[in-house]
């Protein structure tokens, strides 16, 4: 990505460490099988759930049915955190982004989004672009609604030794 600022918070790092590179970080978006999502409710209330999404041309995109209730609190809230990682304790990088979830209509863009999701899982993700999103018969999902999220902030945490990295955008 053009324009990003990395820098390490030694606040939150041990002796030695040293800011994990964006190419690193990126490396970790592009390959993760799961992330997790959160967005806010209603009443103000966080939503976390687990979905698959893609790192494409710089963002990061997942789909959602229009009723599934991370669609409904977009609706009025549209700040996400995606989180991906590894449990452990001694080795791997957690990665948050921090952005806005928009919506993603046009069609080419959702044709070479099918594609992409189609790719990264040999298959095993297959999406029919329509005008509403993603057609997904695969599970009986119906609709999917796409979008993307351009980060504002992204945060990798590395581990052995621990280090707190801030990638910033602009």
């Amino acid at each position: 990505m053009d324009h990003v600022k990395t820098q390490l918070d030694s606040r939150f790092s041990g002796p030695g460490a040293e800011a994990t590179p964006w190419q690193e970080t990126e490396e970790v978006l592009e390959t993760a099988q799961l992330s997790w999502i959160t967005t806010v409710r209603g009443d103000g209330r966080p939503h976390v759930t687990p979905l698959v999404a893609v790192w494409h041309d710089s963002a990061l995109h997942f789909g959602t049915g229009p009723r599934e209730q991370k669609a409904i609190n977009l609706e009025t809230n549209s700040k996400v955190a995606l989180t991906t990682g590894c449990n452990g304790w001694e080795r791997g990088l957690d990665v948050v982004v921090e952005g806005e979830a928009e919506r993603v209509t046009d069609p080419a863009r959702l044709a070479e989004l099918a594609a992409a999701w189609k790719e990264k899982w040999d298959g095993q993700w297959q999406f029919e672009p329509v005008a509403e999103g993603f057609l997904h018969d695969g599970g009986g999902e119906g609709i999917v609604h796409v979008f993307a999220v351009r980060p504002a902030k992204v945060l990798a945490f590395g581990k052995s030794p621990f280090s707190h990295t801030r990638h910033i955008f602009g």
